[in-house]
């Protein structure tokens, strides 16, 4: 159907994306916002010699403006309208994906719901091929390697941010717009990054922002063309959605991510006010009660940081988790800490005074005394503090806290550690961290440790708790001789008695 198409009336491209390509969830023509139609009108411009003016483009708005989908359209204009035969268009992958982005996805689905396209294209897990001219789109593999030797027509990079690697950098690299070809451009769509961690969409920015700006948020520096916005362009991105963002997300995360800022990667843990909140004043730190399950969370450490073991516990009545008690031990560099008599030592002592479910430790420092306390029958399970079972951890503490889901007793010195921490944040989500090397935050390692068992045992069934009045009568019962007594062979005499 594509080959019947005069192309030529599709050289505007909201002339070909208004009149030729459908939204695959409503099934109607695309409309684009007045922010895309403004870039993608400067973005085309030819040069006398038949050149594209740009060919490094960069579209950045909040989360949720369409970007990806608007990528999408990009690349299928291109391929499709300017591109001719064999044109060569590619959708990179981040460090984060697999052999395919959300940009190729969204191209697959927009072909499949656009008439236009239906007798001409070929789709594949990570090949399109359009049948009357030859071109092709081709999902991209973060691996360098495989780009090489590539004469791409467009390449798009969707949220570069998270292009953090060596590899990603080299892809990057790769896929630099070729100058064989009259029409070739490298497209990255995405919201603002990390401050020194995303340094290929910060490089872009910073180009970008010192260049002219031919109108309100679109800026031209160079071979570079950027559109860069904090606005909401998009008519589902209303300021009711804008107030449960702020509400629901962390505060760098909101800058990031709702007002498209540049922000660090770490922030604070938590509001302090938030800690005030969940520290009960008449509480205090449970002595010994032997009904009581708690789950125990244990951050170790021999020479340099404190060693920090907390017990927590699920109320299911109020479905909260309640912190019961805990210890902290400070090693000296000419005095490090004996795991034996000190660490395992309140271990037992905690298993003495409570019904301990699990104790959750990171093996790396604590594999012999984990073995010696199984022998004892102390329920040891091992939680590497990777960064991702850091971040598991970390957010359930964070959901807690924020929620008033948590219920402590006074410490100063908790509170002061709380303040200390920081979230760092990464492509993989956040973890609890610190900001200054000598600051203790070990104690809030292990309450995140602790208060995740308990979490988990509310999606458990509870213990069966036995009062102690039912064990003493148990233990008053007769025992009835057994009927193997009763009738029991003699051998020697050679008869039953």
């Amino acid at each position: 159907m594509l080959g019947t198409v005069d192309i030529e009336r599709w050289r505007d491209p909201v002339s070909f994306i208004e009149s030729g390509l459908h939204n695959p969830e409503t099934r109607q023509l695309f409309v684009l916002t007045d922010a895309e139609k403004l870039f993608v009108r400067h973005a085309f411009k030819l040069t006398p010699d038949g050149r594209l003016q740009y060919p490094e483009l960069l579209f950045s708005g909040p989360k949720k403006s369409g970007k990806t989908a608007f990528g999408a359209m990009l690349v299928i204009y291109v391929i499709v309208a300017l591109g001719g035969r064999y044109a060569e268009g590619y959708c990179a992958a981040n460090d984060f994906e697999q052999s395919q982005g959300l940009v190729f996805q969204a191209i697959c689905r927009i072909l499949h719901a656009s008439p236009l396209f239906a007798d001409d294209v070929a789709i594949t897990a990570s090949k399109i091929v359009f049948t009357s001219t030859g071109s092709t789109i081709t999902a991209l593999a973060n691996d360098y390697t495989g780009s090489a030797g590539a004469n791409p027509t467009i390449t798009v990079f969707d949220e570069l941010w998270g292009y953090q690697s060596e590899r990603s950098h080299r892809l990057f690299d790769e896929m630099v717009p070729p100058p064989t070809r009259k029409i070739a451009v490298r497209l990255t769509v995405s919201y603002a990054g990390y401050t020194g961690e995303s340094a290929l969409l910060e490089s872009l920015y910073n180009r970008g922002k010192v260049g002219q700006e031919l109108a309100p948020d679109l800026y031209a520096s160079g071979s570079l063309l950027m559109f860069w916005t904090s606005k909401f362009t998009a008519p589902w991105q209303t300021e009711d959605w804008r107030g449960q963002m702020r509400e629901q997300l962390r505060p760098n995360a909101y800058l990031r991510l709702i007002e498209n800022q540049w922000v660090s990667s770490e922030t604070s843990f938590i509001e302090l006010a938030w800690w005030d909140a969940c520290v009960d004043p008449q509480a205090r730190p449970v002595l010994e009660d032997r009904n009581l399950y708690v789950y125990v969370g244990v951050d170790a450490s021999v020479k340099h940081d404190a060693t920090a073991i907390v017990a927590c516990s699920y109320d299911r009545q109020t479905k909260s988790v309640r912190l019961v008690t805990h210890k902290t031990f400070q090693p000296l560099p000419d005095d490090p800490l004996d795991f034996e008599n000190t660490i395992e030592a309140t271990i037992r002592d905690f298993a003495r005074r409570f019904r301990v479910r699990e104790v959750r430790f990171d093996p790396y420092q604590m594999q012999a005394s984990a073995q010696r306390l199984t022998a004892r029958g102390i329920p040891m399970v091992e939680y590497p503090q990777t960064v991702g079972g850091l971040t598991e951890a970390s957010n359930n503490l964070y959901e807690l806290i924020k929620g008033r889901n948590l219920v402590a007793y006074p410490d100063d010195n908790m509170r002061l550690a709380i303040s200390r921490a920081v979230a760092v944040e990464s492509p993989r989500g956040w973890r609890i961290s610190k900001a200054v090397q000598s600051h203790k935050i070990d104690v809030v390692i292990a309450l995140g440790l602790a208060a995740l068992g308990a979490v988990g045992s509310a999606s458990r069934k509870p213990p069966m708790v036995v009062h102690p009045d039912v064990l003493k009568r148990s233990a008053q019962i007769v025992t009835r001789p057994r009927v193997a007594d009763i009738f029991a062979f003699d051998p020697h005499r050679r008869f039953w008695r």
